[in-house]
Formats: C-alpha cells, structure tokens, sequence
C-alpha cells in the first residue's frame, strides 16, 4: 500500500475554516478560538503520512505548511541518505530551527501552522514545547501518526526519490518514544487505516479540540 494517492481520492477539507490575524479560527458553523495561535505538529516515523494529513490540515485550517524535512542540515541529508541514523546532537539545530519558523509564520500575521516532525522522543517534543515561552498566545499540539514497523517499512519501501530509505525505519523505532499519558497535547491517531480515513479522522479531532479550546 502506497502513502501517495490520486488527488482526486482525496477528501474534500469541506467548508476551509479561515485564519485570522488574531489566530481565531472561523468559518460558517465553525467554533473561534479567540486569540489563540495554534502550532501543530504532525510526528511519527517514515512512512506514517505525516506530509500527507499535514498538507491537507493546513488547507483545511488556511494554515501555513511546514515540511520539517526540508529544514535538516546537507550534512543531516547526507547521513540519512546513507542509512545512518542521527544522534541527538544532529537534531538539536534542526528542532529549534522548526520553533523559529514556526513562530516567525504566526508572527507574520497566520492565525496557525502546521509542521511535519518525527519527534521520536519526548526530549524531541520538549524542544517544541518551548514556543509559548517566546509568544504566550501559542498553543502546541502534537499529532502523532501510529501504525506497525511492518505497514511502515512496506510503505517506505515503495517511496520513490525520498532520501529516507526503508533502513533508517528500523532506527527511528529503535529510538521511538510513545506518548506518555501525561503529554496531554498529544492526539494519536491509528495511522493503519487508508489515509482518506487518517485524514478525515484528524481533521475531526483537531476541529473537536479547537471547539474545547473556546
């Protein structure tokens, strides 16, 4: 089973809620978080979906997309491309450098962003955690995109042009750190499922959280 699908099997984000400058998500029959920016991280190792349910949550939210891979070092790319996993200290720069392109989209006005991160373990997620120390109006939530090494490692496998190879799954799970009960900004999702159905299910559970959020 591939990650990647036609477009026209796609879901429709239904009724695109609009971002306001104030982070107050609105559209017609759709709750407001009124002046709340919300920062949402779509984790999970390679092959989970995490660019796929990104990219649709961030149309459906009118939010700015961040694809985290796009942020990693040559020297990181360079690793990964050779099936060597990184180490903490490779991931130091590439997590922080995701919380400052983060902030800077919601302080160029967005309402929200959405970012793709593995954030394989807490200390990971900690790093992003952090933003609300430099605006207190930002929420941070993860995503967590959960399925079986077996269904990743096939998914991964017939990725074409990707330089995360079906060997470095084996090495993020080895270093994979569920999300305790006490990390109450984590939803997970059962990323098992056809990604119509990830999608439409994290959608629902992100709309359910920013009504709460009121």
């Amino acid at each position: 089973m591939s990650t990647e699908q036609d477009k026209s099997t796609l879901p429709s984000a239904g009724g695109n809620p609009l971002a306001t400058s104030t982070g107050t998500v609105a559209a017609i029959g759709q709750p407001q978080s009124q002046g709340r920016h919300h920062l949402w991280l779509v984790t999970g190792p390679a092959g989970c979906g995490k660019t796929t349910v990104a990219e649709y949550l961030a149309n459906a939210l009118n939010f700015p997309f961040i694809e985290g891979d796009q942020y990693h070092s040559p020297a990181n790319i360079a690793k990964m491309s050779k099936g060597e996993a990184l180490t903490d200290a490779d991931r130091w720069d590439w997590l922080t450098e995701l919380r400052t392109q983060s902030n800077n989209r919601i302080h160029e006005g967005s309402g929200g962003v959405v970012v793709t991160c593995s954030a394989l373990k807490r200390k990971y997620r900690d790093v992003i955690r952090v933003a609300p120390y430099y605006d207190h109006s930002i929420s941070v939530h993860f995503i967590f995109l959960h399925a079986s090494q077996e269904l990743l490692l096939a998914r991964v496998a017939e990725r074409q042009g990707h330089f995360m190879g079906a060997g470095m799954v084996q090495s993020q799970f080895d270093i994979l750190e569920l999300p305790g009960v006490d990390e109450v900004d984590v939803i997970t999702i059962d990323a098992s499922r056809s990604m119509i159905e990830v999608m439409e299910d994290t959608l629902s559970q992100v709309r359910a959280l920013l009504t709460t959020s009121l």
